[in-house]
């Protein structure tokens, strides 16, 4: 009512006085509200498991993007789905904003709480593998349990689950966004290796996605149930286990550097090597400005011009034979002699160095916030989209290094911008805009990987057209009708 009161006084043009006296009104019933609803909560999960500490607040109102912290209410640490179910039941009868939360390393604000009264739900306490079948190369995990923690458990089943977004983010929160990574030019993506999914909606029922217990490797009975939540951001449900796929650890890998005269060149070097068939388990991009962050980041001594980080897989003698295709291809486009990393130790240096990228960007400028892009095009106009983005940056004065898992087409600026420039932080979301219309224009999407959160609304409309926004927004109020899940992220209230 309080809200409708409010949008009412907007249509009248009532003044921001009448506004503000009914947000205040607004604020202070939800906090009646709340009040009630943390002895309820309190009830399921115990005293222990509900926080309204403010450092705890605020470390749950944020991810590692460039979005100000708006923290929650209160924050609860659910241990089984029987909690989260009972959990999103008491939010539902009270109208209630729910946030899951995994690891906190998103990179679009999918975690701010944009409404007073909001319920942080904290998954990392259902961290168990619930299941490994060796034989089917599949496993079931809870939410909690992340990717890093998931292969060291894996170490001596023979297996791995190579989706690989670099940062060390909770299985669950990768299926919620989407994520890919590294290795999905080999291995896909996370909408390619999710099987099953298990899914408390927001009035606390529990639905099975390929229905309770299923783990084949194909089905065609029903609707993709699956997939409808792989990306949905926490805005349909709260993903509680997820079944996945996984693969055997090769018999060999070996990795290599290679840098290049141009940005031209290592792309097509990229491009080139893909449409030979050559089955490459990894083929990063870096531009100069990137090798230049690495190598004072990590300690590396790379030569500071645009590189591919390429990893090879396979037997001793398949993953010599891609080695020395690639360098064909290398040589062609006047690469320099691959930079090997074939023992362990040294391939997961060169590998912790390009994950680390990100925070090697953010040490170029202390005190700054990145803001990252994420576009995506056919593999055919990647040259051209990336040489018109170098170009783009270059002519803005902003520093906004690239790196791209180019084998897939997709490729991230990191702008690091002063939080207290606004002309600064303007021009870089113009850029930010510039590259996702010109992806799109080139039949590519705004974002690959990171979702689209708060700060790219604008452009899924743009993307996907009124009409597919529309039947987005039935799809959620058909499971959300009192929109209280994730509210605010991917569309637009």
């Amino acid at each position: 009512m309080l809200r409708r009161l409010c949008n009412f006084g907007n249509y009248l043009n009532l003044g921001p006085t009448f506004i503000k006296a009914i947000r205040k009104m607004q604020t202070q019933a939800h906090g009646l509200v709340v009040a009630d609803a943390i002895e309820s909560l309190a009830a399921v999960v115990g005293k222990h498991n509900v926080s309204t500490s403010l450092a705890v607040r605020q470390h749950h109102g944020k991810d590692e993007s460039y979005h100000e912290c708006q923290p929650p209410e209160v924050v609860v640490f659910p241990e089984n789905t029987q909690h989260v179910s009972e959990l999103a039941k008491i939010c539902y009868e009270h109208v209630l904003p729910i946030i899951p939360f995994g690891s906190g390393t998103g990179l679009e604000g999918g975690t701010t709480a944009g409404r007073p009264g909001t319920v942080c739900f904290d998954l990392s306490k259902m961290d168990k593998v619930v299941s490994v079948h060796a034989e089917d190369f599949d496993v079931v995990v809870q939410p909690g349990v992340t990717r890093l923690a998931l292969n060291s458990y894996l170490r001596d089943t023979g297996l791995w689950f190579p989706v690989d977004p670099g940062s060390d983010a909770s299985l669950c929160g990768m299926a919620a966004t989407s994520a890919s990574g590294t290795t999905a030019v080999r291995y896909g993506t996370m909408r390619e290796n999710v099987m099953n999914l298990e899914v408390v909606l927001a009035d606390g029922r529990i639905v099975n996605t390929a229905g309770e217990g299923r783990r084949t490797r194909k089905t065609s009975a029903g609707y993709n149930l699956t997939n409808l939540f792989v990306g949905s951001e926490g805005t349909l449900g709260i993903i509680t286990k997820a079944t996945l796929r996984l693969y055997g650890i090769p018999e060999a890998m070996t990795s290599a550097v290679c840098h290049f005269p141009s940005v031209k060149a290592a792309v097509d070097t990229a491009i080139q090597t893909l449409q030979s068939g050559i089955p490459v388990a990894r083929i990063e991009f870096l531009d100069d400005v990137h090798m230049m962050a690495c190598n004072k980041y990590s300690n590396m001594n790379y030569k500071e011009a645009p590189s591919l980080f390429l990893e090879f897989h396979g037997s001793e003698q398949s993953v010599e034979d891609q080695a020395k295709a690639v360098g064909e291809i290398v040589a062609l486009n006047e690469g320099l002699d691959f930079v090997w990393a074939k023992d362990v130790e040294d391939r997961n240096r060169l590998w912790k160095a390009r994950h680390n990228c990100f925070y090697a960007v953010l040490a170029l400028r202390p005190g700054c916030k990145p803001i990252v892009t994420d576009v995506c095009v056919p593999i055919s106009n990647l040259t051209e989209i990336i040489v018109k983005t170098k170009e783009d940056i270059e002519s803005s004065q902003l520093t906004g290094p690239i790196v791209g898992h180019v084998g897939d087409g997709n490729f991230h600026t990191i702008m690091m911008v002063d939080p207290k420039n606004r002309d600064e932080f303007t021009a870089a979301k113009a850029l930010a805009d510039r590259m996702a219309e010109r992806a799109q224009a080139m039949d590519g999407t705004c974002t690959g990987e990171h979702g689209i959160g708060l700060g790219k609304r604008h452009l899924l409309v743009k993307e996907i057209g009124q009409t597919g926004i529309d039947v987005m927004k039935q799809l959620k109020r058909t499971l959300d009708p009192k929109g209280i899940m994730n509210p605010g992220k991917v569309l637009f209230e």
